[in-house]
């Protein structure tokens, strides 16, 4: 039968244990090993069966348990140690109280996804592993931060196999109630909500949900309330499910519900109020709109408002090719806002002009959530050096006239959060040689010192440990196997091949993650016979973990899955390759640390950061990895190996694919494997065990989300405060009134005359030219704009690279026709070929970058010819 309502009861708990709700229900238990071990020593086979989730555990413990610890005084002094940690932790000063800058008193961080835990599902992938990792690193350093998201009732979807080997969805239900979070209420303790008004007198209303990370709160939309009808409860059904309209409503409840819900959050806890706002990706890109909004309401005009957002605001993109950027049709987003639905006051053509593909290339009908959400922010990045350049490139549109490298987009390289993927076994091998507190300040802060003490681990200690931890992961591995097979339709009788699934003396080999194509899942089945060559080598043999989800409507990928199980599921090599299904936290937090080496063969350079590494990294696995994301800008062969590629443009895919493929086996067979089996005058595989040592040391402190977040905090959230404390309603007005102008006059700006103090085609290393420049600038004057010689060697096609911009200055006052003339010095710092150009870019204090405009003035050809612009 089945109920006609549900109720969740909670445990009503005995009052010395009354702490241990606190502890459930603030999400540090997810990283802080004293916590969980606390809860385990309730009811270790309880704990066990909740998924390590102290609040299903608390539910499920029986009363006399319950009645039992209230009286043991053992537990209840290790009860209040670790309450009084959490105290401490939520209370004291950390990093962030210590610097002497004026930090932000707050900043919101808004992302469509957030993996804190797998006990609450609210994540897909990469993306929102990164979330929670910031969201932790800056509870652990002590930054204000706020975070926005959705609160999704069925998740991203649970994965099974069929019998053979197709990819199977299932949408769980969640109920709030069960899960680690508390409802924000008003004070009447009625629940808060914010509302959004639809097309057609229609409403979207949202409960605000409370998940405490640390120090940090993450506040929670949730559309499934009885006072919507049935299509709007059903906006935050999915993570990345529906059709278009479902999609925008997803964006526009994560963006302007989102700052709706941090003011309710800030006026009933009395929080600061942000005053930087950082988008994670382009989803959330309507919170500049909600922003817009309230200060129009407060007399500033559109414009004006635009520039105070704009000040405040960051914006970080993930994706590397324009076909991942949620883009809607313009009649789609003219029909949400407007007179008639949200955002009344606010006219619909400046809002579609943030977001259309005005440039060479797009698509004018089309409106562009990461387009928006660069027009709407001051302050953007890409997550790697590599991802950096990469998007300089792709948004290169934004601002003509520039080349990419000097679009304003910097980088910073994605970090992931030591405490949550650090093996218990690895921590305690580091807490042994340094002592518990400062390991755990050098997981969290990053001080490179403290990892420097690696060096002096024994040999035989860490090769213990790797092989505790393959052990670990065969036993993971084959009780996952064993479930899955038997979802697939397996009985019991036909499974006892899994007892002897992976061998802990073999090398190990981990590859997890989403499946997209560019992921190349199917990489190492270029060669069959090769691969199974190698997995079944008599001397040294390779065995391989996969895992990994599809996105449901993509069946290509589905087809990539099928393919490889198949391949796992044969008789001859079951035993050496296996493919888990279901890849989420609680697997990848077994799977990372029990593997020797993690592959990673994406198509370069369409990994933007891939932080699977990194987490492998810290629990002294070693990288084999394409050039691509973080690996481009740290491989060393200290730390493990570069797969070469094959990407030059003319490369047919195919063959691009045989290429990388050869060399992959090529490294496994002739560098990897003889170096993992072979064995020094110890008997240990002396140098393996060496570049485990220089990956924990040399690359651990590099990939920590506290060094991320510290470069947030320095680069970008302190530069955003700054500059919305400077962006009063009086500056800006003052600043769109000067753009408005100079971007009305900019006609008038020319470079009439370039002349140099020499003429040569020549000239020797540390010469330097006297320039001076006639320039017209019609209707501005020099307080307007920047004359700049750009220097620097040239290519064959005499474009400047490596460039260095020389400001000139004005010199008197301008003659007879208007014409101003500017001077400065050139010096010629290199040799070889040597170019430099002149040109002209609006100069105010507010701005940025001079590129910020995307408005530049540049010699003519013909000019050009006449002074003579390259040297050789």
């Amino acid at each position: 039968m089945k109920a006609i309502r549900r109720f969740t009861v909670r445990p009503v708990l005995p009052d010395p244990l009354r702490p241990l709700s606190e502890l459930a229900r603030n999400l540090r238990w997810s990283w802080h090993a004293g916590t969980r071990d606390l809860f385990r020593s309730v009811d270790p086979e309880r704990w066990a069966a909740a998924g390590c989730d102290p609040v299903r555990l608390l539910g499920s413990v029986a009363t006399a348990r319950l009645t039992e610890l209230a009286g043991d005084r053992a537990f209840l002094d290790r009860l209040d140690t670790v309450a009084g940690d959490l105290h401490a932790y939520m209370t004291g000063d950390r990093w962030y109280q210590a610097q002497t800058d004026r930090l932000p008193a707050a900043v919101a961080y808004f992302s469509p996804e957030f993996g804190i835990t797998a006990a609450l599902p609210q994540y897909s992938g990469g993306l929102g592993i990164l979330a929670g990792d910031h969201l932790k690193a800056a509870s652990d350093l002590g930054v204000p931060l706020i975070g926005v998201g959705l609160l999704y009732r069925h998740g991203y979807f649970r994965q099974s196999l069929s019998r053979d080997g197709w990819q199977q969805e299932h949408y769980p239900v969640l109920d709030p109630n069960e899960l680690p979070l508390d409802q924000l209420t008003e004070p009447d303790g009625t629940p808060a909500q914010v509302t959004l008004a639809l097309p057609g007198d229609r409403s979207l209303r949202a409960r605000i949900w409370l998940a405490q990370v640390g120090r940090v709160p993450l506040l929670l939309l949730d559309s499934d309330v009885e006072e919507n009808d049935l299509g709007e409860r059903g906006v935050t059904d999915r993570l990345y499910g529906g059709g278009s309209e479902h999609r925008l409503l997803q964006e526009m409840l994560l963006g302007i519900g989102g700052v709706r819900a941090v003011r309710t959050y800030c006026g009933l806890t009395g929080h600061a109020e942000p005053e930087v706002f950082h988008t994670n990706e382009g989803h959330a890109g309507f919170l500049g709109l909600e922003r817009i909004a309230e200060l129009r309401a407060e007399g500033l005009d559109f414009d004006a408002a635009l520039e105070a957002v704009r000040a405040g605001t960051v914006f970080t993109t993930h994706t590397p090719v324009p076909a991942g950027i949620d883009r809607f049709d313009r009649e789609l987003v003219t029909r949400h806002f407007g007179p008639h639905a949200e955002l009344p006051n606010m006219e619909v053509d400046r809002v579609l002009r943030l977001g259309m593909e005005t440039y060479p290339g797009g698509e004018p009908h089309l409106f562009n959530m990461a387009v928006m959400g660069l027009r709407l922010a001051q302050r953007a990045n890409g997550v790697s050096l590599l991802h950096g350049n990469v998007s300089r490139e792709m948004f290169s549109g934004l601002w003509p006239g520039f080349d990419p490298e000097e679009v304003p987009i910097t980088s910073v390289t994605n970090g992931v959060h030591a405490p949550t993927w650090v093996a218990p076994e690895v921590f305690r091998l580091g807490a042994r040689q340094i002592g518990a507190q400062r390991a755990e300040e050098a997981l969290s802060v990053g001080d490179s010192d403290r990892w420097d003490s690696v060096a002096d681990i024994p040999d035989q200690d860490i090769w213990e440990l790797r092989r505790s931890l393959r052990e670990l992961l065969v036993m993971e591995v084959r009780e996952r196997l064993r479930a899955s097979w038997r979802q697939r339709g397996a009985g019991t009788a036909e499974l006892g091949w899994i007892d002897g699934v992976l061998d802990p003396d073999v090398l190990t080999i981990g590859f997890a993650r989403r499946v997209p194509s560019y992921k190349r899942l199917t990489l190492m089945l270029r060669d069959r016979d090769r691969l199974m060559d190698l997995l079944l080598h008599p001397e040294r043999p390779v065995q391989i973990v996969v895992a990994g989800k599809a996105h449901p409507a993509d069946e290509g990928g589905k087809r990539l899955i099928q393919e490889l199980v198949r391949f796992a599921d044969d008789p001859r090599v079951r035993h050496r390759i296996v493919f888990l299904p279901d890849y989420g936290m609680a697997m990848a937090q077994k799977l990372y640390p029990g593997c020797d080496i993690w592959l990673n063969n994406p198509l370069r350079p369409l990994e933007a950061c891939g932080t699977s590494g990194m987490k492998a990294a810290l629990n002294g696995c070693l990288n084999l990895s394409v050039l691509d994301g973080w690996w481009n800008e740290w491989f060393q062969p200290d730390f493990g190996w570069a797969i070469p590629t094959a990407d030059g443009a003319g490369t047919d895919p195919d063959r691009r694919d045989a290429v990388e493929a050869e060399a992959l086996y090529e490294l496994l067979e002739q560098r990897i494997t003889p170096r993992f089996y072979e064995r020094g005058e110890s008997g240990l595989p002396d140098r393996w065990i060496e570049m485990v040592r220089r990956t924990l040391s040399l690359l651990g402190p590099k990939v920590l989300a506290g060094r991320m977040v510290r470069e947030y905090v320095e680069r970008l959230y302190a530069p955003a405060a700054h500059a919305h404390r400077a962006m009063d309603p009086d500056s800006a007005r003052a600043l769109a009134a000067w753009k408005a102008r100079v971007r009305a006059a900019w006609h008038g700006v020319t470079v009439d005359h370039v002349e140099t103090s020499v003429t040569a085609a020549t000239a020797e290393l540390g010469t330097t030219l006297a320039l001076r420049v006639r320039v017209g600038l019609g209707d501005l004057g020099p307080d307007d704009v920047e004359v700049q010689a750009v220097a620097g060697r040239v290519d064959e096609e005499d474009r400047i690279t490596d460039a260095t911009a020389v400001p000139l200055k004005p010199v008197g006052a301008p003659d007879q026709e208007g014409r101003w003339v500017y001077e400065g010095p050139l010096s010629l710092d290199r040799t070889g070929p040597f170019g430099y150009t002149v040109r002209i870019l609006p100069g105010h204090r507010l701005l940025v970058s001079g590129a910020e405009l995307g408005l530049v003035a540049v010699p003519s050809e013909d000019l050009a010819e006449a002074a003579g612009l390259l040297m050789r």
